[in-house]
């Protein structure tokens, strides 16, 4: 039989979730409409996905349309295949089961152990043979509020489920964003290369003021700092913190802390690794991953600068982030960039080298930004790792070059 057309959109965003398959429980609640947009998005990371309703489910959405957004034919009733334990039994092939929406209903027949539906006998089947359970809850807030569903969620998050909390909204507890749950999804499954360490991430440029209008800055996206810290909570990672100046991300799993100047990032950082250490949850690794400005303005101007004259600025050396974490920091892990522009592929490495053993980096990610880089979604990168000769070239987008970083880095820490 040919495959289904919605299944050629497979691995076309990310290779993620390659040859993970992924039960989709679905009930009545109305963000059942989103459901589409999460089955194709999980495919288009590579997954496998097969669709479960309740009946109240399909009051809302039909399983044709669950069937067309998977590719695949969905669970309505349970048949002579017992398709709960084929797929979440102890010889199941499911790697995860994933409930979204899950009503308040089905939340607490799940924690009671209850199994008169579909979607709860796929649950409690999939408890007795320890394959991991997402429920992403979606209902009304007053419902959500509930002092007994608060206790039944609190006992499924004992019972080792991941319940991805709601966003409060317009007086409902609206379910979260497709991209919440799918970099949860690929936590649950991914290796957990960085699984207890706690990092510090820099990301984007730094905004140097001029005058009340006119700024100096760089064309760095930001977009590097950002796939570094979705990569390291998607490896386990026990604290992502982002230090940045782009807006926010709202991912759960990353704080962000927001800074404009380069003094504020160096001084954010500083402040972040010294209360860690004052609490004993000493960071293990800092990716100084953003453009910081080099030079900076000494005085703004109060105002406006008079437009059509000529203008003469000042400009005077920024502070330099990796040098005065080392100072406060000696044993502190650290992996530096190196950009360059128009320059030979040895003496970029060189140079990289040479910031590698400056400041006793672990690593070094070098690139010419003649080739690319700043404010795309591709970069070509070098990483120089310290003790080792062996110089890793990468080219692709930047998700996946963070995801070559973290990998390397996992070794280090």
């Amino acid at each position: 039989m040919p495959e289904h057309p919605t299944l050629r959109i497979r691995g076309t965003k990310s290779r993620s979730l390659l040859g993970k398959k992924i039960v989709l429980g679905v009930t009545g609640s109305i963000a059942a409409v989103r459901v589409v947009e999460l089955a194709r998005e999980l495919i288009r990371y590579g997954a496998d996905v097969y669709g479960v309703m309740s009946t109240a489910a399909m009051e809302i959405i039909h399983p044709y349309t669950l069937h067309y957004a998977t590719g695949h034919g969905v669970i309505t009733k349970l048949m002579g295949k017992i398709e709960h334990v084929e797929f979440l039994g102890m010889e199941g092939y499911a790697d995860l089961y994933v409930i979204a929406p899950c009503t308040a209903n089905t939340l607490s027949k799940i924690a009671t152990g209850v199994s008169d539906t579909t979607v709860t006998a796929f649950a409690t089947t999939a408890f007795g043979s320890r394959i991991p359970i997402i429920v992403v809850p979606a209902m009304h807030e007053t419902i959500y509020r509930s002092p007994v569903l608060k206790e039944n969620i609190k006992k499924l998050k004992q019972l080792g489920v991941t319940v991805l909390e709601p966003k409060m909204e317009e007086g409902l507890a609206k379910i979260a964003s497709t991209d919440e749950i799918i970099l949860e999804i690929e936590r649950k499954l991914s290796a957990g290369k960085l699984r207890g360490k706690r990092v510090l991430i820099t990301g984007g440029p730094t905004i140097e003021p001029i005058d009340s209008i006119r700024v100096l800055t760089n064309r760095s996206s930001g977009r590097t700092g950002i796939e570094l810290a979705k990569e390291a909570y998607r490896q386990g990672a026990e604290v992502v913190t982002l230090v940045h100046t782009r807006d926010d991300l709202k991912l759960r799993g990353i704080r962000e802390i927001k800074v404009e100047t380069a003094r504020e990032m160096v001084d954010a950082c500083m402040n972040e690794l010294s209360s860690a250490r004052a609490a004993g949850n000493a960071y293990d690794v800092l990716i100084s991953a953003a453009a910081i400005a080099d030079f900076t303005i000494p005085e703004l101007h109060d105002g406006k600068l008079p437009s059509g004259g000529r203008v003469s600025l000042m400009l005077v050396p920024t502070p330099k982030l990796i040098a005065e974490v080392r100072r406060e920091f000696p044993e502190l892990a650290i992996v530096g960039f190196k950009a360059e522009v128009k320059v030979t592929e040895s003496e970029l490495i060189e140079r990289a080298r040479h910031k590698l053993e400056e400041y006793n980096l672990v690593m070094v990610v070098a690139n010419d930004l003649a080739k690319g880089g700043m404010g795309t979604e591709e970069n070509e990168v070098f990483i120089i790792k310290r003790d080792d000769d062996h110089v890793k070239h990468i080219k692709g987008m930047k998700s996946m070059i963070a995801a070559e970083i973290i990998d390397e880095l996992a070794g280090l820490v």
